[in-house]
């Protein structure tokens, strides 16, 4: 007697380069400092949480606006600003040159950054690094470009947060590319050790919030949708009944959340502070 094992075929890896294109379409859409001026606070705080001292060579990565470039430039830090998106870089520009700080803007993918390695005392990245969409490849890129003894600092949102279960909500209505991890993996501790855990002396993951404030309900959703890129792409890409069906959602989600009391809508959204000393 005879058998034969028939194998599964092996699942395709996602096509990046497609994905990633798609991506820079969705955070070149709306207008993201709208939102992202809002989070400067953030920024801030990862400054200090790192340490950042004068002199000191950091690297932002993903940097959207700038939240993190302006914090670490505020501190006389030798700043680089990456991001792969030109539209992004520019607001960024244009807000350091209103501050008279200097800084160098430079178009960068995270996943494959144009520097040599150990280049820089601090590595930087707020609600940034954790949208690229090879996050294996994007985290060892960190780790190649800090040097021995310096600091990777990041703000990622969480899975259960706020807006870490805004992005179910919207991957609900409008399904991701197949095979494209949640960006929320970024703010589990688990997951971070996985990626990072090797090279780490240390490794500090502390859960912050951040309050999304707004006029009510329906301000935030016309704000996310009108300028909060993959809000405004995914209602973008529903029909009239999509749309009212994902503005439902989101609205019962903020209900849930809202601790305004009437006086305004104020929203906590966890996000996880993630400081490592690198070997």
């Amino acid at each position: 007697m005879t058998s034969s094992i028939i194998e599964s075929p092996a699942a395709e890896a996602p096509d990046y380069a497609a994905i990633k294109q798609r991506q820079q379409a969705t955070w070149a859409s709306g207008d993201y400092t709208v939102v992202g001026t809002t989070l400067q606070i953030v920024g801030e705080t990862l400054a200090e949480a790192v340490d950042l001292r004068a002199g000191e060579r950091v690297l932002d990565v993903a940097a959207g606006n700038g939240n993190a470039t302006l914090a670490a430039a505020r501190r006389y830090a030798e700043v680089t600003s990456t991001d792969y998106v030109q539209a992004l870089l520019d607001r960024g520009r244009a807000r350091a040159e209103a501050e008279g700080l200097t800084v160098s803007f430079q178009l960068a993918d995270a996943e494959a950054l144009p520097f040599d390695g150990a280049s820089f005392d601090c590595v930087l990245s707020v609600f940034g690094v954790m949208f690229a969409p090879d996050q294996a490849r994007a985290a060892q890129e960190l780790l190649r470009v800090v040097r021995p003894g310096g600091r990777i600092g990041m703000a990622n949102w969480t899975p259960n947060g706020f807006i870490g279960r805004l992005f179910k909500i919207i991957g609900a209505h409008v399904p991701p590319p197949a095979g494209v991890r949640p960006p929320s993996l970024w703010g589990t501790e688990a997951q971070l050790v996985q990626w990072f855990g090797p090279r780490a002396l240390t490794l500090k993951v502390e859960h912050r919030y951040f309050a999304f404030r707004y006029r009510s309900a329906a301000h935030f959703v016309q704000v996310f949708r009108d300028f909060y890129g993959p809000t405004h792409k995914a209602f973008g890409a529903l029909d009239a009944a999509g749309q009212a069906a994902l503005e439902r959602d989101i609205t019962a989600l903020i209900d849930e959340l809202d601790i305004g009391g009437g006086r305004g809508l104020v929203v906590p959204s966890e996000y996880a502070e993630i400081v490592i000393t690198v070997s």
